[in-house]
Parts: C-alpha cells; sequence; structure tokens
C-alpha cells in the first residue's frame, strides 16, 4: 500500500466523482462523515472494493484539507500525471499557456473552462506558478482529471516551443485588438497571463495581442473570467461546441 507521502489530497463531491470517471490515476482512502452526505450516492456507486473509506468527524476533514469546502469527503488519491512530451499541432491544435497564474483556484476554474470549451492541452509553467493541489482540483469541479497538461520550465521557453511547433500565439492583455473581430487561425494557443502584472514581456513578441472589451479602462477581468470568455470566443467562432445535452460521456453536467 502507498504510503500519504507518496499520494496526493483531494477534496470536494465532483473531484471525487470525476477522478473515479476518469479512471487515470487511483483512489486509495476515501474519508466521509456519518451520516455520509447528500451526494454520498453518486460517489458509492463508482466506488470499487479496493478501496478504503474511513468514517470521521466533520472537523477532522477540516484539519486534513485545510479549509471548510470539502463537503464531507477527502481522499488520498496517487498523483496526477503531467505529459512529458509537448504537443504536436496536428494532434491538439488548440492549446492555452498559462503564464504566471498564482492562485490556485483560479487555476483550477480555467482549468474547468478549458475543459468545457474543448482546449486540447495546457502548458503550465514551473516558475511563479500555483501548484496542482487540491484547492485547483476542486476549482475544477474535478475536470481537470481530463485534462493533458504539460509543464515547461517558463513561459518564454513554451512560447519559443509553441512558434516552432508552428503555433499561432494569442495573448490576452488589455491593450491588444478586440477579440470579436480577430479571426482565429489553427493550430493555436491563447497565453493567459499573471493576475497582477499579465503576460511576461519577454513573451509578447511571441504573438498577437487580443484583448475583451470592457465598461472602463480603470477595471479588468479576473484571470480566470477573462479566460473563460476568450476560450468561448475561440471555441464558438471555429464551430467547437455543442450544446450541452450534447456533453460528451464521463464529464459531469452541472
Amino acid at each position: 500500500m502507498k504510503k500519504e507521502r507518496d499520494l496526493e489530497l483531494i477534496f470536494g463531491v465532483y473531484p471525487i466523482i470525476e477522478l473515479l470517471k476518469a479512471k487515470r490515476r487511483k483512489l486509495v482512502t476515501l474519508y466521509t462523515t456519518r451520516p455520509t452526505p447528500k451526494a454520498w450516492d453518486m460517489i458509492a456507486s463508482l466506488l470499487t472494493k479496493d478501496i478504503q473509506i474511513q468514517y470521521v468527524p466533520r472537523d477532522a476533514l477540516t484539519r486534513m484539507a485545510g479549509t471548510t469546502d470539502h463537503q464531507s469527503v477527502v481522499g488520498w488519491v496517487t498523483p496526477f500525471v503531467k505529459r512529458k512530451k509537448f504537443f504536436e499541432p496536428s494532434k491538439s491544435p488548440y492549446l492555452l499557456l498559462l503564464d504566471g497564474i498564482q492562485d490556485p483556484r483560479n487555476l483550477g476554474a480555467i482549468i474547468r473552462s478549458a475543459s468545457c470549451t474543448g482546449v486540447d492541452g495546457i502548458i503550465i509553467c514551473g516558475k511563479n506558478s500555483a501548484p496542482l493541489n487540491a484547492a485547483a482540483f476542486k476549482a475544477s469541479a474535478g475536470l481537470i482529471e481530463y485534462a493533458e497538461i504539460y509543464e515547461a520550465p517558463t513561459a518564454l521557453a513554451a512560447a519559443q516551443a509553441l512558434r516552432q511547433a508552428g503555433y499561432v500565439l494569442y495573448l490576452a492583455t488589455l491593450k491588444g485588438v478586440d477579440a470579436m473581430t480577430v479571426t482565429f487561425v489553427q493550430p493555436l494557443c491563447l497565453v493567459i497571463g499573471n493576475e497582477a502584472v499579465g503576460i511576461s514581456k519577454n513573451v509578447l513578441p511571441y504573438g498577437k495581442e487580443i484583448s475583451i472589451s470592457q465598461r472602463s479602462k480603470d477595471i479588468s477581468y479576473n484571470a480566470s473570467v477573462a479566460a473563460g470568455i476568450l476560450l468561448f470566443v475561440i471555441s464558438y467562432t471555429s464551430g467547437k461546441l455543442v450544446a450541452a445535452e450534447s456533453a460528451p460521456k464521463g464529464v459531469s453536467k452541472r
């Protein structure tokens, strides 16, 4: 049996459900309460006999998760595996590069939007970026379990590799061309910058700057909101979106 130091902690109903549905990694131990939470039947239907279930007080779950946002389910799981090979335009024509996103909740929310809009792969950076931790898994509503994620050392290294591979980079900034007027060319990669300073200056020469209209120049969208809007615009204009009732199997509709 793997020891906890070799595992990752996740919490929340949908992170647990999607992990079990995706079957890309293993749930080793699941902690919950008595009585079980309202969503327990959805989880229980996916559990296998080899998964240990421990019943503990709710405050014990809060201490484990470091938050009250655990929805009475906390699990130890095998680590999330990032892809080792860089993306190929012919197989992954629609990418997302996250340049210095530091809030794990923003990271998870962006990954959720990427999943909803049909992004083929996500590039994160090893430097100055939020980790893929339990908070990120929770904010993604578990949809991270289906994501292809590659970690580049820096955003500059990622931009250089993308250009060399033949991707067109679209950079989300406050002074770019209105995204609603852009004809997006694939293979492409949307770049979302840091919550405070935006996209790294040394990355700007590698792509076309685009922006979202807003009421005033003195305000700006949250990074995850901006990412969601731009991902939707790109996917919608390229015909990648389908009605909610036609969503792929294995992805919960909520």
